[in-house]
């Protein structure tokens, strides 16, 4: 009577268990929703695993295309930045294709068209998003790795055979026949083999531990897709209709990778919370090797199914951007406002700016330019030139890969994206300033002369690296060749030389400071030609530097202005 006593308070106790985390479950459930239809389009601080962000480029890199954004630009332009700024995802599926989208700026018309009408669709249809976005977060994501990183290496694993297991498995069998017979020897078997498959159970585990999370994630994919099915019911939209339906299909492939999957994935807290079983399944699985036995076979399904993976998080991916980018949009509209970009794949070359600004600065000023020959930007120095090649690098990277652009509005065929920006010396290749440079350049000047789409190329203080003297001469002839048919190049510079010597191939234009009350102002409102003031002196006596150093400089400079030759200091 005591012992059905105690198993009815412990069956008492879990239920309390289970039942006090189901109803906390809920209640975060619903409050993640109610912020879901509260927030949606507000800027969110989300904290982002450095160790995740590192492989961030795994998706992007398995699906390697023509027409991506390459790391020199990539980096120039402080593209993790705006990533990060536009990163309203709640999945890795959809994490990793943002990125994707991010650097994939060879899209066709039809690839833009598919992405703005899924997210027309979301942006108008709260209900669905909202499903949608549950969904995704209920997905959620995978650790510190990707995916991608156990899908491309599912070989190392080997093969592995479940014969021995399942061999010493049934050596249980005659051991507990003997226990009528021969007690002693019946358990003396029974304890030896127990610590024969306890002993060698860890060594086997720590092989496969880190791929169980990535089944657990796929198990989760499976998740997704099912209550997928329940949007499908409510959605009017051809090109989401179609995902669901291809969702739909991709899920029968997927179905038999359930089955037997609790023993692998039951007690794993990578990515979900334990149970009050989970103790006793442990003991069970050291003993009987059930979990390796079922990892097995789940391995060599994945090994066959891996594209159907990858074709699952693509899609579920494509989803949550388009979500993501709504609600970066629906951003940009309480702050300074967005467009839908106007591309055309042949034609003109020229591109038209209106009223763009920096996505990233909180008070931005906002400049216009249109150029069909390419734009010569000249000032002083912390004037804007920098700044704003970046701004219009940045928008003809939105505007071929997330369809919105910062800016009134944006005019421009298709281009080929190149920047030679930020660049440092290249310590661990041994490569100085000048050479990294003059390798970024290059590919530039490589890649105009290949046929494909226009090449609109930003470059910052060309040639920096070397002497005054073959500084202009070897930038006037780099930047000559940056003009003409099939580029359009926007570059800056302090030389004024290059004004002279290039204005028949490029318009210039400058920003400009002024000096009020001794400290310098700047408006940085982009002006037509070139500049014509300098600030770097005068930036040194704000500073504070020595009065004697100041006027000696201020002299040397008007001297060489004057008469084109340095006198001695």
């Amino acid at each position: 009577m005591e012992y059905i006593a105690f198993g009815i308070l412990a069956l008492v106790f879990i239920a309390v268990i289970v039942g006090k985390d189901i109803y906390n479950d809920r209640k975060k459930q619903k409050l993640f929703e109610h912020s879901l239809r509260k927030d949606y389009g507000t800027l969110r601080e989300k904290k982002q695993n450095l160790e995740r962000f590192a492989r961030m480029d795994r998706y992007y890199k398995k699906h390697s295309e023509k027409g991506q954004v390459d790391d020199i630009t990539w980096n120039d332009l402080g593209m993790d930045e705006v990533f990060l700024n536009m990163n309203h995802t709640y999945s890795a599926s959809g994490e990793e294709y943002l990125y994707y989208t991010l650097r994939s700026a060879g899209k066709s018309d039809e690839e833009l068209a598919e992405l703005e009408n899924l997210i027309q669709y979301f942006m108008g249809h709260e209900d669905e998003r909202v499903t949608a976005q549950l969904i995704m977060a209920k997905l959620g994501y995978m650790g510190k790795y990707s995916l991608y990183d156990y899908l491309d290496n599912l070989e190392y694993l080997g093969e592995r055979s479940n014969r021995k297991a399942i061999l010493l498995d049934l050596l249980y069998l005659p051991f507990a026949c003997l226990l009528p017979f021969a007690v002693s020897y019946g358990i003396l078997g029974i304890v030896a083999l127990t610590i024969y498959n306890i002993t060698t159970y860890f060594r086997e585990k720590s092989d496969i531990e880190p791929y169980i999370i990535s089944f657990q994630y796929i198990l989760k994919l499976l998740d997704a897709i099912e209550k997928m099915d329940k949007l499908a019911e409510k959605v009017k939209q051809p090109q989401l209709e179609s995902a669901l339906m291809q969702l739909k299909e991709k899920k029968k492939a997927l179905m038999p990778l359930r089955k037997g999957s609790f023993w692998v994935v039951s007690g794993n807290g990578s990515l979900g919370g334990s149970n009050p079983l989970d103790l006793i399944l442990d003991y069970v699985k050291m003993t009987l090797h059930i979990d390796l036995i079922q990892f097995n076979k789940m391995l060599l399904f994945v090994r066959k199914h891996a594209e159907v993976v990858d074709q699952v998080n693509t899609i579920l991916g494509k989803m949550e951007t388009a979500i993501a980018i709504g609600a970066w949009r629906t951003d940009l509209a309480k702050r300074n406002g967005f467009c839908i970009p106007v591309l055309k794949e042949q034609g003109e070359i020229c591109l038209e700016l209106k009223e763009g600004y920096h996505p990233l600065m909180k008070e931005p000023v906002k400049n216009s330019v249109t150029s069909k020959e390419g734009v010569l930007l000249t000032g002083s120095n912390a004037s804007g030139k920098s700044t704003f090649l970046k701004m219009v690098a940045l928008n003809a990277i939105l505007a071929q890969t997330v369809h919105t652009c910062t800016a009134e509005a944006y005019r421009a065929p298709y281009f080929r994206l190149y920047s030679s920006m930020s660049l440092r010396d290249d310590l661990e290749g041994g490569d100085s300033y000048y050479v990294v440079e003059i390798k970024a350049l290059k590919r530039i000047l490589t890649a105009a002369k290949e046929p494909g789409r226009p090449v609109l190329c930003f470059v910052d203080e060309v040639l920096r690296g070397t002497n005054t003297v073959e500084r202009i001469a070897a930038s006037t002839q780099i930047l000559k060749s940056l003009h003409g048919d099939g580029v359009l190049c926007f570059a800056a510079t302090h030389d004024i030389e290059l004004t002279q010597l290039l204005e028949k191939f490029y318009d210039n234009y400058h920003f400009e400071e002024e000096i009020v009350d001794g400290d310098i102002l700047f408006q940085y409102r982009l002006l037509p030609g070139k500049a014509t003031t300098r600030n770097a002196i005068k930036l040194l006596e704000i500073m504070g530097y020595d009065p004697e150093v100041i006027q000696n400089a201020q002299g040397m400079a008007e001297d060489f202005l004057r008469t084109g030759q340095w006198k001695e200091a």
